[in-house]
């Protein structure tokens, strides 16, 4: 729970910003010079290819590997929820808790499919953020702690995490803070989230704008301090275990477009913080392809999702399991006998 984590800051939040490192060069130039002896033709496999070549840079191994991918969902309540932005009322984050508890949603049988460790992060639901309409979501250590709770989740041994959320009213917090950062108006950042439409919609909208009139010129551009006006504890736990990825060499694959939206604040801070980071589906929420584009990311994959809970980023893993295992597994021309390229 937020509430029992130790004492945190921003400021020290940043401070560990500063001492993040770099990919590892090494690593990724020796596999692609591997890449380039494997029996196919120069880039036949695509984003596969790319994606051996980021996991060997982000774990710093040559070659990479994926043992022990983990699945990250971090669920927790906001206080805008209570202006009917959604179409399910704010009990059923906790009712959603306690179905992946029990093996019952979605992403359960994604994880049981890749064969991927599912942790679900409860985030004191009974104290949802403040209203950001009226008052900033989160004070500053609430913020901070929420984002080292995050942290907690990039446990030693695990060499990818997928990172996704639930929270009713988090796709209405996700658009403020894209509006925040990126500029443009409330409506071309708010979706239908869990299918509102009509006068709901419009009031989605409406929030968000007032958000984004209330905090704009007090978050001034700086990516920590929207996170904290506009954000949720699942968002900024998000970003935290992002950082925290970052710091133990594990590359992230975000889900859809709250949690992308959570990841985004970081470039606010330091343009290159999320180049660990793959986008693993285009969300069917109308704003994430705008959100992608706006942060320079691909995603791995179109299905036309909306759910959430980390179900798009879990289903990616298989995508980088099979490009590990080309990486690793091919036969080299030289080892097969197989004649190069004339």
């Amino acid at each position: 729970m937020v509430a029992s984590q130790p004492a945190a800051s921003l400021a020290e939040i940043r401070r560990m910003i500063e001492t993040l490192p770099d990919g590892d060069r090494g690593a990724r130039d020796a596999a692609a010079a591997r890449d380039a002896q494997l029996t196919k033709p120069a880039g036949s496999l695509g984003r596969l290819e790319e994606l051996a070549l980021w996991m060997a840079a982000w774990q710093g191994k040559r070659p990479p590997q994926l043992r022990r991918p983990r699945v990250a969902v971090f669920a927790a309540n906001h206080g805008v929820a209570a202006r009917g932005v959604s179409a399910y009322p704010a009990a059923v984050t906790a009712q959603m808790v306690k179905n992946f508890v029990a093996g019952g949603a979605a992403v359960n049988q994604i994880c049981r499919s890749v064969d991927a460790d599912l942790r679900v992060y409860e985030m004191a639901l009974e104290t949802p953020t403040l209203d950001f309409t009226t008052a900033p979501a989160m004070d500053d250590g609430e913020c901070a702690r929420a984002m080292a709770y995050g942290m907690m989740a990039v446990e030693q041994g695990v060499d990818l995490i997928a990172l996704g959320e639930m929270g009713i009213a988090n796709t209405t917090s996700g658009a403020a803070l894209c509006h925040a950062l990126f500029g443009g108006t409330a409506a071309e950042w708010t979706g239908p989230g869990t299918g509102v439409a009509g006068e709901r919609l419009a009031a989605k909208c409406e929030t968000v704008a007032a958000g984004g009139a209330l905090h704009g010129a007090a978050a001034a551009g700086d990516g920590l301090e929207i996170l904290r006006r506009l954000g949720g504890f699942e968002l900024a736990a998000i970003a935290g275990a992002v950082l925290a990825a970052r710091l133990a060499r594990v590359p992230v694959l975000l889900d859809g477009f709250a949690a992308t939206a959570a990841a985004a604040v970081l470039l606010r801070v330091e343009p290159s913080l999320l180049d660990h980071c793959q986008v693993a589906h285009l969300s069917a929420e109308p704003a994430h392809a705008r959100l992608c584009a706006a942060i320079g990311k691909r995603p791995l994959l179109d299905l036309g999702m909306r759910l959430g809970e980390a179900s798009g980023a879990a289903l990616a893993i298989a995508l980088v399991r099979a490009a590990v295992e080309c990486h690793a597994g091919m036969a080299s021309f030289a080892s097969a006998g197989v004649s190069g390229p004339a």
